[in-house]
Parts: structure tokens; sequence; C-alpha cells
């Protein structure tokens, strides 16, 4: 009886622990969700601008030619493939721009300052995005959820290659 209350006060703490563990990484999952949700959304309006751009006076036919293969590539490419896309499309995104530096028309411009502003979103979408999965697979990590399978059957998140090098 003597021990009684102070076990049950133990099992209500390992009970509340798992429980708040479970919840952080659930918000954890939903961060990593949202932040990709985002991150999508931006690199699909690159791949637009990067469109605009092959079809302006910007681009020679040769650049616009590749430009516009690798915009469709990156904008249609299944979740397998869509780090070799996107790099392809920063390939091609900065040899374009190497390459129309002396270019400085009112519409050209336009494009280019568009393109550098998203890609400065990116960047920071980017960061966001790895900052969510490292966290997740942090917690993912420890002991004790992996004992109790508290991540259920979600997958482990996962950063891509091309993360690393956008613009």
């Amino acid at each position: 009886m003597r021990y009684l209350l102070p076990t049950i006060i133990f099992v209500l703490f390992v009970i509340w622990y798992l429980t708040f563990l479970a919840r952080r990484l659930d918000r954890l999952h939903h961060r990593v969700d949202n932040s990709w949700a985002n991150l999508d959304v931006l690199l699909q309006k690159r791949a637009a601008v990067a469109l605009e751009i092959a079809h302006s006076d910007i681009a020679d036919p040769a650049s616009s030619l590749l430009l516009t293969g690798a915009a469709y590539q990156a904008r249609d490419a299944s979740i397998q493939y869509r780090s070799n896309a996107e790099s392809g499309l920063s390939g091609a995104l900065g040899l374009l721009l190497e390459d129309s530096r002396h270019l400085a028309t009112a519409a050209d411009s336009q494009l280019l300052t568009e393109l550098s502003a998203l890609t400065d979103k990116i960047r920071v979408a980017i960061a966001i995005h790895t900052d969510a999965v490292s966290r997740s697979q942090m917690v993912r990590r420890k002991y004790v959820v992996r004992t109790f399978r508290l991540a259920g059957n979600a997958p482990l998140p996962v950063t891509y290659e091309f993360e690393a090098d956008v613009l």
C-alpha cells in the first residue's frame, strides 16, 4: 500500500511523457509537410518563370530549348526524380544567367528580378525544410520513440539533393 501512490504517480508521468513525445512528433511531421508544400509551390513558380524566360528575348534558341526542357522536367518529375530535375533546372538557369548578364531591357530585367526574388525565397524555404527534417529525425532517433513506436507508420522525413545546389 505504501508503494502504490509513487507507482501510480510514476505510471502517470510515463504516460504523460509518451503522450507529450507523440504530440511533439506529430507537430514536427506537420511542420515537415507544410515546409515541403511551401517549397514545392516556390519550385513550381520557379519552373514557370523559367518557362517565361525561355520564351522571352533573354535566351537564344539553344538556351531556350535547354531551359524549356529542364523546366518541364522539373514541373512533371515524380518525387523519386525530383532532385535530378531541380538540379538540372538550377544548372540551366545558372548557364543562362551567366550568358545573359549583358541584356537589360525592361521586360527582361523584370523576369530576372522575379527569378532572383524567387531564388531568395527558395533558399529560405529550403533552410526551413531542412531544419524541420533534422528536428524530426532527431526526435525519431530517441530510444523511447523507437521502442514505443510513437511515429506509427509515418515515413522518415528526408531532405533532397537539390536543396544544396539551388542557384
